[in-house]
């Protein structure tokens, strides 16, 4: 989905699913791209908007609840995504949000059969397609107990060892990636801290390894992000740069 020149004045859809949850990285490089940000907590009652045609998009984030819960703000979630479908506007699902896709597209959400998780930093590779579109990131940080089947109609883009399907398209406009590459340090040292108890889950990484690696993958990781966004939210006589 290409913009025209009126998505200048149109701000992005950020949708977080907690109270002190942030854009981080992700919300930098969109207002370095000159797009401003709308941000909506649907957990703690924020409206989602009926239509995307007052924005240049949407991105949806992760948290820690489930794609798979009962609440009715999940559901409400899921069942919203018909909208930038529909309309055909630029989407971007992170980890839960990627999920939420999933689940909207009638794939399944489902913990590892052997109950391992990705919690640290693990190797990528993009598909031929992935790679046809951008160069992608060797390693990756991860912070998930789910992974997701790929939806028909999805193209897979990059795939991991533990979860295989890490990144995928659905028509011209929608995307979805399992990985995070919004994380300031400033956010990765809070992930750190707070979810220490579940370092002790099989396949999760120890703390220091988290922030050990990313001295050595976050430049590469941040370089891929904002490429990303650039594809996703390319303008009409722009090229994105890979």
């Amino acid at each position: 989905m290409l913009f025209d020149h009126r998505d200048t004045k149109r701000p992005v859809l950020i949708v977080l699913h907690q109270e002190r949850s942030s854009p981080g990285r992700v919300g930098q490089l969109l207002l370095e791209k000159g797009l401003n940000l709308d941000i909506r907590r649907p957990v703690l009652g924020d409206p989602l908007p009926s239509t995307l045609d007052g924005h240049s998009g949407a991105v949806v984030f992760g948290g820690p609840m489930s794609a798979n819960d009962n609440e009715d703000y999940v559901r409400r979630e899921i069942d919203w995504l018909a909208v930038p479908l529909s309309e055909n506007r630029p989407f971007l699902g992170i980890c839960l949000g990627a999920q939420m896709l999933v689940r909207h597209l009638g794939g399944i959400v489902a913990p590892h059969d052997e109950g391992l998780t990705e919690i640290g930093w693990y190797p990528l590779r993009g598909t031929d397609g992935g790679r046809a579109l951008l160069d992608w990131p060797d390693m990756v940080y991860q912070f998930h107990r789910e992974g997701f089947d790929l939806p028909r109609g999805a193209e897979l883009l990059a795939s991991g060892h533990y979860y295989p399907n890490q990144a995928f398209r659905y028509g011209d406009n929608a995307w979805g990636i399992q990985f995070h590459g919004e994380l300031t340090r400033a956010m990765m040292h809070r992930w750190v801290v707070h979810g220490a108890h579940r370092f002790e889950l099989p396949g999760a990484q120890m703390g220091k390894a988290h922030l050990d690696g990313r001295l050595q993958h976050d430049g590469p990781l941040r370089a891929w992000m904002d490429n990303f966004l650039s594809l996703i939210f390319q303008r009409k006589g722009e090229k994105t740069c890979v």
